[in-house]
């Protein structure tokens, strides 16, 4: 007689992780991940339409960063209970996967047509080559950064 042994699954989504080429239709997909993403965590129709338009344009604008030698980007939605993240990653600089100018304008973007009025904070980091930019919508009130 065999012993049968208990199985747990974690039914909590974990994740999406896509590695796209630069074409606009690819963007609307990370976009629509995003999507699924905040309307599984509860946001509003307007609060996910905004996510899912700045995760498309900060693609398309990342598609900019891409060489020939590293035409990949990664891009990587997670849930989280407080907030959900995208990050965006490429290989072959120092340079952000959004450009720079785009996150220095940030602040003054939010709420506007083609900014990235959707998500409450914008990160950068560069190592070993790689380029990140991270893109967080807070489910709630968004805490406080000194």
């Amino acid at each position: 007689m065999s012993r049968s042994r208990a199985i747990t699954v974690n039914a909590e989504h974990k994740g999406i992780e896509l590695q796209i080429d630069a074409d606009a239709r690819l963007a609307a997909a990370a976009g629509g991940a995003a999507r699924f993403l905040g309307e599984s965590a509860g946001l509003t129709g307007e609060e996910v339409a905004e996510l899912q338009k700045s995760v498309v344009a900060a693609c398309e604008e990342a598609f900019e960063h891409l060489t020939g030698e590293h035409a990949h980007l990664t891009v990587k939605l997670e849930r989280f209970p407080d907030r959900i993240e995208v990050s965006m990653s490429h290989e072959g600089g120092a340079e952000p996967a959004v450009g720079l100018d785009r996150i220095a304008g940030f602040a003054t973007q939010i709420g506007s047509a083609g900014g990235l009025g959707g998500v409450d904070r914008v990160q950068y980091e560069a190592h070993n080559g790689i380029a990140v930019t991270r893109l967080t919508k807070y489910l709630g009130r968004a805490p406080h950064i000194a």
